[in-house]
């Protein structure tokens, strides 16, 4: 069920986001990550998929686990480990947006990100990414979408997150 991966590296009040070139998301501001390869831990894998899709070298004594994000639609269920990771003001960065393989990168502040009318944002991020970037405490957030739209958000506790075996 959870084959994917999320980070949102942020520095100050700003977040990194990724406008990604292809589907699925295409088009639209998310954080970075991936999917999970054979026999890797979120921890690794996000690690990984941060320095391939943002050319940052992010410890993984840097990100604090988040929480999952989960989703059920006609189609089936999934899910995703999500990470934050806090860079000082002072970190060694671009600026601005840059163009990468993936897709444009950019700093945005979660005001922008979570903006009612910002239709340029995946529709899930600005129900949990507030949550995520302001408490310590994981926690799952759950998601139903019905013909591509969603209709439904839950916010539930998360019971013994280390049963994921996020580590090494």
């Amino acid at each position: 069920m959870f084959r994917y991966t999320i980070a949102f590296i942020r520095r100050g009040n700003d977040v990194l986001m990724l406008n990604r070139n292809a589907a699925p998301n295409m088009g639209l501001w998310n954080g970075v990550g991936g999917k999970l390869e054979q026999g890797e831990t979120p921890l690794v894998n996000i690690v990984r998929e941060i320095e391939e899709e943002t050319g940052l070298s992010i410890e993984a004594s840097q990100l604090r686990f988040a929480g999952i994000v989960t989703w059920t639609s006609e189609e089936g269920s999934g899910g995703m480990y999500a990470f934050v990771a806090e860079l000082p003001l002072d970190a060694d960065v671009f600026e601005g947006p840059v163009g990468t393989r993936e897709g444009i990168l950019d700093w945005k502040s979660p005001e922008w990100l979570c903006h009612p009318r910002n239709y340029g944002v995946v529709s899930n991020a600005p129900h949990f990414l507030p949550y995520m970037l302001e408490h310590q405490t994981p926690a799952e957030h759950h998601f139903t979408y019905s013909n591509d739209q969603l209709t439904a958000y839950e916010r539930r506790e998360l019971v013994q997150p280390s049963h994921h075996n996020l580590h090494f």
